[in-house]
């Protein structure tokens, strides 16, 4: 019967998200621990999971029109409105549990999203005021390939 693999795909996708979910916090601890060697191995690694996730979603939404053409209702039906128009309560309530579960996981994947958006926008600005502050130590190469500030930069040309 359809709804049983529906509620076999939604356990695994459940366990997709949670997955998705460890992978984003572990993204976060490398941030915080200035870590940022590690980060390409954690953004595939999240990566990865979120093409999974993808694929669970499509094997979803595939199953929910199958059960829902056999409970006699859209086979463009989200999960709440398949939910919602179960014949039977107890696949009801299943189903609703489900969208309540990953509902409650997508918030939390969103949050820690946005949390590691700033901790990277943080990062980037920390290296580009650092960079700036470099410049003048460092010094450039002039055309005689000496390094270091011979001449200042001049807004009036004093040959004049």
């Amino acid at each position: 019967m359809a709804i049983h693999e529906l509620s076999a795909l939604l356990w695994r996708e459940r366990e997709l998200l949670d997955l998705l979910t460890f992978k984003l916090e572990e993204e976060q601890l490398l941030l915080t621990a200035g870590k940022s060697r590690w980060l390409p191995h954690g953004t595939r690694e999240v990566e990865q999971v979120l093409d999974r996730v993808s694929k669970a979603g499509l094997a979803r939404t595939v199953e929910i029109a199958a059960v829902a053409e056999q409970w006699g209702i859209s086979p463009d039906c989200s999960l709440a409105e398949l939910a919602a128009a179960a014949p039977d309560s107890a696949w009801a309530e299943v189903l609703t549990s489900h969208v309540t579960a990953m509902r409650q996981q997508t918030s939390a994947i969103k949050e820690l999203r946005d949390a590691n958006e700033q901790f990277l926008r943080a990062a980037v600005r920390s290296t580009q005021e650092t960079l700036a502050d470099l410049k003048p130590a460092a010094g450039t190469y002039d055309s005689h390939g000496r390094t270091g500030e011979t001449s200042a930069a001049h807004l009036v040309d004093r040959q004049f």
